[in-house]
């Protein structure tokens, strides 16, 4: 199911032929580095990570991770969408790229068009987003989509810098 369309990318919910992908999107360096190692090594994980995680969600929650696409070829990126955990009290906005596709503005893309949708689809006022102090890029990108630093929190055992991002008043 497409999610949402920008002028490069298209985003759609996570299937299980998705599988190859993520083996490689969970196995990066920077993935496990900055947001943890997801113990997915094999096609089988994959698979099992996609129907216990985004397909999951999307069933509980109407929404969760989705892949992001270059439009029209269809390679896949990377993936963003919201999340939510058991450990925040609402929705927070996930996403990780293969490196040779970041520093070229689709992380900021995707995250924009998912949180637009996101928000108006499911009538959220904020979302939250957490990342390590010291992942430079992630906590430039969040304050480049609007999102204002809260204050420190333990996420499964690191300290991680909260983000809030809030409707603007002026939005219907």
């Amino acid at each position: 199911m497409k999610v949402t369309d920008t002028e490069r990318l298209t985003i759609r919910h996570f299937e299980g032929e998705d599988a190859d992908f993520i083996v490689r999107l969970l196995n990066d360096p920077s993935f496990i580095r900055h947001i943890a190692d997801k113990q997915v090594r094999t096609r089988e994980d994959a698979v099992s990570y996609l129907e216990n995680g985004p397909m999951a969600s999307y069933r509980t929650h109407g929404y969760g991770l989705n892949l992001v696409q270059l439009k029209g070829e269809g390679t896949p990126i990377g993936m963003c969408g919201l999340v939510k955990r058991h450990e925040l009290e609402g929705p927070d906005l996930g996403y990780a790229f293969l490196p040779e596709f970041c520093g070229q503005g689709y992380a900021f893309e995707a995250a924009e068009a998912v949180l637009e949708q996101g928000m108006a689809e499911h009538a959220l006022d904020s979302v939250l987003a957490v990342t390590l102090p010291d992942n430079t890029r992630s906590n430039r990108l969040l304050n480049t989509l609007g999102f204002s630093a809260k204050w420190s929190v333990n996420l499964y055992g690191a300290w991680n810098n909260l983000y809030e991002y809030r409707r603007s008043n002026d939005i219907p």
